[in-house]
């Protein structure tokens, strides 16, 4: 059990592949240290670190969360593949912004279209409830659109507020962000079909069902 940030930082070695999700949480953390914690991981891909305020939290992902995750993106790389869509995996890259205190690895992230340094869609897998606000680092970093895999559902997020800003003034309960039903950068994305694809354990089953469902829509859209 680690019970310090130092402690992390001074582990040897960092094991993962836990049965169950694991989260470290200490708050007063300089920028100092966070950037000091980045690069001790820098070659451990496992882990996913979020900076807010101070604030940092360390997530150990279980083998169910790396699990969805890869098929989530492997679902969403056939529809970009299906519809022609250029896009650019940036998978768990770090990404911060020292002058607004905020840090995020994203389970998945992409840029629709060329490379941005920025992500135009960040995906995160939630299956324990965390410390830190993720829209709200998402808001600071300028994150177009920012999807939530929980209790089997998707939930849409849509930037609506200037990130430059201090704090969001519009819909600020969910910091700057407009709650979607459907993607507004992957508008012809079947959001019902993705979700009922990602409850599939078998990922060939999955990947079956999903490019059906694709052609069922494509075919239908033709008509």
């Amino acid at each position: 059990m680690i019970s310090s940030l130092k402690e992390l930082i001074d582990q040897p070695e960092l094991a993962h592949g836990n049965e169950r999700e694991e989260r470290f949480i200490s708050s007063s953390v300089s920028w100092d240290s966070y950037e000091s914690l980045l690069m001790k991981l820098e070659n451990n891909s496992h882990y996913r670190v979020n900076y807010l305020d101070g604030i940092l939290e360390i997530v150990s992902p279980s083998i169910r969360h790396e699990k969805i995750k890869t098929n989530l993106g492997m679902l969403l790389e056939r529809f970009f593949y299906s519809k022609r869509i250029r896009f650019v995996p940036m998978g768990s890259s770090t990404f911060k912004n020292k002058a607004k205190k905020a840090g995020a690895e994203p389970d998945e992230c992409y840029c629709i279209g060329e490379e941005k340094k920025v992500p135009d869609l960040a995906i995160e897998i939630v299956l324990t409830s965390g410390s830190v606000s993720k829209l709200e680092i998402y808001r600071r970093l300028g994150v177009a659109e920012v999807w939530f895999w929980e209790r089997n559902q998707l939930k849409l997020y849509h930037l609506r507020d200037n990130y430059q800003k201090e704090q969001a003034t519009v819909y600020p309960d969910t910091y700057g962000y407009e709650a979607l039903s459907k993607s507004e950068i992957l508008p012809e994305l079947d959001i019902v079909l993705l979700e009922q694809c990602l409850t599939i354990s078998d990922s060939i089953q999955a990947i079956d069902e999903f490019e059906q469902g694709l052609n069922i829509i494509t075919n239908s859209g033709v008509a």
